[in-house]
């Protein structure tokens, strides 16, 4: 079977999708798949199963990708094309079968919705595929030993941003004595060109339980990496959705963002938010990604560390020890 599936420009959105990709990939385990999606989603999709092709979508002004996409798929007979974009290129293509996504304000969560669109008997949980290549190199940067907190402190744009400072006292509250996570280490996640702003995070950690994850894999091994590690805190961020995505118990911090509809997914998975709601932050002036200031105030340390509490203690009825290693 030959598929075209049309995913998201944006890493959280991608792997929100994976889910249905996924489920079709498990019915028709022959299927032949063209990724089509944007430059920073493109290596999320590198060892799918019988992948073919990726086609990276740039950007072009005038809708000049969609353009170059119809170019370069218009010659294939499709037997299925999933087009997650609502653009009308699926209408332009053979295809024996083809679903084109429709948005909707409705606050149900996008795993859902995606589900939902395709009519599926079940809810599709996203889940990525690691090469043994990212596999073996995450083992080395995240070694066995005591427990790993992996922690997000950067984001996309500074609004969904919370303070370094509190990011750094609460890693000292979770690790400290008596603390659920007392003898755990501390993994930094982040891109190079967000360094500067993970700093005060990372100067705040103890030398010796540091581990500083800034700009040193590319994303699937850093997908493997989280994937080594025992939870995982973070901002609403395409990194946050990777670690859901890893089976890692995820807490994902929220303000201005709707976590009813981009929370973490699963039942491994909780969402914390400022105590100004969504609605009463995207109407200050501050709520435009010009701004360079954070909407995150409003959320204290003391409600993120209740919430990541709950969570460990959902996630690990018994203390942990050890890091435990498998598969997706």
């Amino acid at each position: 079977m030959k598929l075209l599936f049309v995913t998201s420009n944006r890493i959280g959105d991608a792997v929100l999708s994976t889910g249905l990709l996924n489920h079709v990939l498990r019915d028709h385990p022959d299927t032949q798949t063209t990724i089509a999606c944007g430059p920073a989603a493109a290596p999320l999709f590198t060892e799918t199963p019988g992948l073919d092709r990726i086609i990276v979508l740039e950007k072009q002004p005038r809708a000049k990708h969609w353009r170059q996409l119809w170019r370069e798929t218009v010659r294939t007979r499709w037997d299925l094309v999933i087009d997650l974009r609502a653009s009308a290129l699926a209408y332009f293509l053979w295809a024996r079968e083809r679903h084109v996504f429709k948005p909707s304000d409705a606050a149900v969560h996008q795993v859902v919705r995606l589900s939902q669109f395709l009519d599926l008997p079940e809810i599709a949980s996203p889940g990525l595929w690691l090469g043994q290549k990212q596999i073996i190199a995450a083992k080395r940067a995240i070694p066995p030993g005591p427990p790993v907190l992996a922690v997000g402190p950067t984001a996309n744009w500074a609004g969904k941003q919370w303070p370094a400072s509190r990011f750094a006292e609460l890693i000292l509250r979770l690790i400290a004595p008596g603390a659920i996570l007392e003898d755990a280490r501390v993994a930094v996640f982040g891109a190079e060109g967000e360094r500067l702003a993970a700093r005060p995070v990372l100067d705040r950690i103890p030398k010796e339980r540091r581990i500083d994850c800034i700009g040193r894999f590319d994303i699937l091994t850093a997908a493997a990496a989280l994937q080594e590690c025992t939870f995982y805190i973070g901002n609403d961020s395409g990194l946050m959705h990777i670690s859901a995505a890893t089976y890692t118990p995820t807490l994902g911090l929220f303000g201005p963002s709707r976590e009813e509809i981009y929370g973490p997914w699963g039942t491994h998975c909780a969402a914390v938010r400022t105590e100004l709601t969504y609605e009463e932050l995207a109407a200050t002036p501050q709520f435009h990604p010009a701004r360079r200031k954070t909407l995150m105030g409003s959320l204290a340390v003391e409600t993120v560390e209740a919430a990541a509490i709950d969570l460990w203690r959902r996630c690990h009825p018994e203390p942990v020890t050890q890091v435990a290693s498998g598969g997706l």
